[in-house]
């Protein structure tokens, strides 16, 4: 694999992100892999399957879905190589498994919907995240962008990296497809508890570096953000995110807590039903959407870290 393709592919999908017409017109990967993994769903994971027999079902689900990314990206990278500069065009596919230009547009849009008012702030967070937005006030609200904003830091975009920069696009390809089968079926409900099993297993497995390396990039970040405190970033990721109920979820999200003194996580709705979740820091508990914002710089200083650091990489690569 060529090593510019990691650093190129953050840089043009932070500016250029996934347009708008090719969703319209083609979809996106995601879409793909969420048509395949529902496919699979109805009809392995049917009620009068035992328990043992839908966990099987679930794991030959998702073989069937890493098989077949796998032989589409293989295709694709074997046929790019053939190719002048099909490096270039591997970059360009590579980009689509990135989220950093969205993510950041979604969350924005979260702060100027709240600064209009709670109704518009639900809405906007009703996009962004799983939980009941009706139960939210104007802190649940700011709480849940930042939230949101913080583990996707993790899964959307320094997860992919890590996984293009180690095994080009096949590498970033199967990466969100476990991450997508696992938003979709790896819950801890009656329907997927057995059935999503391998999903949720093998997305912790994949998310074990990088949710650690986004609490290091965001510590790092703190340099940069006025107010922000890389100290306290690593000290509360540290102490409060084992606590999560994941091995991985914690360490953005209690990173993020500790370096702008904010208080996160705690318990929430889903689907009427209150789950009770860790808290992360004990500063600010009444955020707002100027506390939104700060956190969105805080969120784009580690992407520039993590431009920084896949550039030193690239270079490392080229003159060994």
């Amino acid at each position: 694999m060529d090593p510019l393709i990691s650093p190129l592919a953050l840089a043009l999908e932070r500016q250029v992100g996934y347009p708008p017409r090719l969703v319209d017109t083609i979809g996106h990967p995601v879409m793909w892999f969420g048509r395949l993994i529902s496919f699979c769903e109805t009809r392995l994971n049917t009620p009068d399957r035992s328990a043992d027999q839908r966990r099987l079902a679930g794991i030959v689900a998702l073989g069937l879905l890493l098989l077949s990314v796998l032989i589409v990206t293989v295709g694709i990278r074997t046929v790019l190589s053939w190719i002048p500069l099909g490096w270039l065009v591997e970059m360009l596919v590579a980009t689509a498994f990135l989220a950093q230009k969205e993510l950041g547009r979604a969350v924005g849009a979260v702060a100027e919907g709240l600064r209009a008012s709670l109704a518009a702030g639900r809405e906007a967070v009703s996009h962004v995240v799983g939980r009941d937005p009706e139960t939210l006030d104007e802190a649940g609200v700011a709480r849940a962008a930042i939230e949101t904003l913080a583990e996707s830091t993790s899964d959307g975009v320094v997860a992919p990296w890590f996984f293009l920069l180690l095994f080009g696009l096949p590498g970033i390809a199967l990466y969100k497809a476990v991450n997508t089968a696992d938003s979709m079926i790896g819950h801890r409900n009656d329907r997927y508890r057995d059935y999503g099993w391998a999903a949720a297993k093998l997305d912790d497995v994949l998310n074990w570096i990088p949710a650690r390396l986004s609490a290091v990039l965001i510590t790092a970040a703190c340099f940069f953000v006025p107010g922000a405190s890389p100290g306290k970033a690593w000290a509360i990721a540290r102490s409060d995110a084992p606590r999560h109920d994941s091995p991985n979820a914690g360490w953005p999200e209690a990173a993020f807590a500790g370096a702008l003194g904010f208080q996160l996580g705690g318990p929430r709705a889903y689907a009427g039903e209150m789950v009770d979740l860790p808290a992360f820091g004990d500063g600010k508990a009444s955020l707002t959407p100027s506390d939104i914002m700060l956190a969105l710089l805080l969120y784009r200083r580690t992407l520039d870290v993590l431009l920084g650091v896949s550039a030193f990489v690239a270079l490392i690569m080229l003159v060994s």
